[in-house]
C-alpha cells in the first residue's frame, strides 16, 4: 500500500466532511425550531408572594390561563399531607378547576363549592361531596423564601405530589 492519496480518495474524504458538517448544522437548526421561544418559557412561570395572603381568605391567581387557588390556613382548619408548610404557616395550593368537568369552584365560608354539579372541596382541596372523582390538582411549584414560582418542580412540590400518589 502506498502513502499517496489518489484523487478519488480525496474527493471521498471531502464529501464525507461536507456531509458531516451539513448534518450537524441541520440537527442544530431542528433543535432551535423545536425548542419553545423564550417568550413562551417566560410566560410559563408565575411568582406569588405568600406574605400578602390573609389567613382564611383564599386568593386566586392566574397561571397558564388556569385559576390557581392559594389559601393560608387558619388554626381551626385541619392539617393535611397536602399542605405547603413555610415557617409556621400552612398553605393549600391548587389548580382551581373542578376535577369533574372543569368548572371553577367558588369559596363559600369554609370550602370550595362547584355550582355546576354540587361538588365540594375542603380547605385542603380534597373532594368531600358530589361527583368530583379526585381532589383539586396540584400545580408544579418551587418555593423561594415566602414566594412560590409556579411552573418549576421544587422539592416541596415533589414531596406533596408523592403523598398524593400513595
Amino acid at each position: 500500500m502506498s502513502n499517496k492519496t489518489n484523487r478519488r480518495d480525496f474527493i471521498g474524504y471531502s464529501f464525507a466532511a461536507v456531509a458531516a458538517v451539513g448534518g450537524a448544522a441541520s440537527l442544530v437548526g431542528m433543535k432551535q425550531v423545536w425548542d419553545p421561544l423564550p417568550s413562551v418559557l417566560a410566560g410559563g412561570f408565575t411568582e406569588i408572594d405568600l406574605s400578602s395572603v390573609k389567613a382564611g381568605e383564599p386568593e386566586t391567581f392566574t397561571w397558564r390561563g388556569k385559576p390557581i387557588f392559594v389559601l393560608k390556613k387558619t388554626t381551626e382548619m385541619e392539617n393535611s399531607d397536602r399542605d405547603l408548610v413555610i415557617g409556621e404557616d400552612r398553605y393549600t395550593v391548587a389548580i382551581g378547576l373542578c376535577t369533574h368537568l372543569g368548572c371553577i369552584p367558588a369559596w363559600k365560608k369554609d370550602k370550595w363549592k362547584c355550582a355546576c354539579h354540587g361538588g365540594e372541596f375542603n380547605p385542603s382541596a380534597k373532594n368531600v361531596f358530589g361527583p368530583p372523582p379526585r381532589p383539586l390538582d396540584l400545580p408544579p411549584f418551587e418555593v423561594k423564601g415566602t414566594t412560590i414560582v409556579l411552573g418549576n418542580e421544587g422539592p416541596e412540590y415533589k414531596k406533596i405530589a408523592d403523598t398524593l400518589k400513595a
